[in-house]
């Protein structure tokens, strides 16, 4: 087997706010998260798929099509984006980078089997970089 990882990137601002708490509770957990006008990321997402090679291509998978499908379920809706306002996702989620990661699998994982048919690639997991020192990682979200 082989995993194959390729990089994206985004930008998005979000505001960390949970309507079950008050504000000086939500001021206390999320600090400066909390900013009323919120703060913006550039995020940087890595999405990892695993497989034996192909003999007829010598690829794990094709990467237009792993770029298309990231394009069109990642970057187009989140980028530029307040996730708290523009996205249905976080209507009743606190956008945190932990959820943002879940949502960004499980996109993919909806999506997975319709652009690669058949048991190979596998998707693997999603790593999103918030900031240098912030890093999060989902693997088979919500599967048991």
């Amino acid at each position: 087997m082989i995993r194959v990882t390729r990089k994206y990137r985004f930008s998005a601002s979000h505001r960390l706010h949970s309507a079950g708490l008050s504000a000086n509770e939500n001021a206390e957990l999320y600090g400066k998260c909390n900013h009323p006008y919120g703060h913006g990321h550039n995020y940087e997402i890595e999405v990892s798929a695993r497989g034996p090679v192909e003999d007829r291509s010598g690829r794990v998978l094709d990467p237009r099509i792993l770029n298309r499908l990231v394009e069109e379920q990642v970057v187009q809706p989140f980028n530029c984006k307040n996730l708290n306002v523009d996205s249905a996702a976080f209507e009743d989620v606190v956008p945190t980078t932990e959820n943002l990661a879940r949502e960004i699998y499980r996109r993919l994982a909806v999506k997975w089997t319709s652009v690669f048919p058949g048991p190979w690639p596998v998707l693997e997991k999603i790593r999103i970089a918030e900031t240098p020192r912030n890093i999060f990682e989902v693997s088979e979200y919500g599967k048991s």
